[in-house]
């Protein structure tokens, strides 16, 4: 019997190229995001493909803990439970100088990435103490390992964040049978890594060089994930698409690879 999966920020992007690849695993999965309507008609269409029965979803907004909460009780009356719960969700924002950034758009960075991964690891594994099982991922991106860059000091501060969070959880869950993860898609392509930028800029220009390197499109990486989550039965475990090792032999074939990535974006 496949899992029962929640994964929050999954209407579009990472979290629906997971979504998609665990319901061909025969898994079940309930999707969410911040609007109904997107919901809505991702439900309607992973039913169409996978079946009906096998995938749920409800609107949530990462920060508020009573909607995490109705997320995980829509899940677990749709399924009976949740084996895994992927903290997804999140946002960025333009790639500027810290002292030029909106104080509103550094607000809503710091409470989804980090207020709304404390908060939903702490839904998540109250529900899975009581239920007795289940598994937290929570996904790294730049910054996670101390790597530093202009304009991203906001944005790399909280996903730092990240991996002392998943570190101090592994060692608060030890006595306990919920296991906790971490998950590093690397560089993908989608809206999230494209929309801090403007296209028409030299820094885009110079940017999209190294993404068109290291990156890589949904389609391509969230099958390997998936499976390497599906495997993984070990707290403190980290599944990570883009290692150094992988990173320094893509740079070092890179004249034998030519590849554009953005081709279909404007301004590319």
């Amino acid at each position: 019997m496949g899992k029962r999966i929640v994964i929050t920020g999954s209407t579009r992007g990472i979290g629906n190229g997971l979504a998609r690849e665990f319901l061909k695993r025969q898994c079940q999965v309930a999707v969410s995001g911040r609007s109904a309507e997107s919901v809505a008609e991702a439900v309607a269409e992973l039913g169409e493909y996978y079946g009906s029965s096998k995938v749920c979803g409800r609107a949530c907004d990462v920060t508020d803990p009573k909607q995490l909460q109705e997320l995980w009780d829509h899940a677990e009356q749709a399924f009976g439970g949740v084996d895994i719960w992927i903290n997804n969700a999140g946002v960025s924002i333009g790639r500027e100088p810290l002292w030029t950034q909106s104080d509103d758009k550094l607000a809503s960075l710091v409470d989804t990435n980090l207020t709304g991964t404390l908060l939903a690891s702490k839904t998540a594994i109250s529900n899975m103490v009581r239920q007795g099982h289940g598994q937290v991922w929570n996904t790294e991106g730049f910054g996670s390992d101390g790597a530093t860059q202009a304009g991203m000091a906001a944005y790399g501060a909280t996903k730092r964040a990240v991996r002392y969070i998943n570190k101090a959880l592994h060692k608060e869950t030890a006595d306990t049978a919920v296991q906790v993860c971490t998950v590093s898609p690397g560089i993908v392509v989608t809206d999230l890594l494209t929309g801090d930028y403007d296209l028409t800029s030299e820094q885009w220009e110079k940017s999209k060089k190294v993404f068109n390197i290291l990156g890589d499109e949904v389609h391509t990486v969230t099958p390997w994930l998936a499976d390497h989550i599906l495997a993984t039965d070990k707290s403190g475990a980290r599944v990570v698409w883009l290692t150094r090792r992988k990173a320094l032999a893509r740079f070092m074939t890179a004249a034998f690879r030519k590849r554009d990535l953005f081709a279909d974006i404007s301004g590319s």
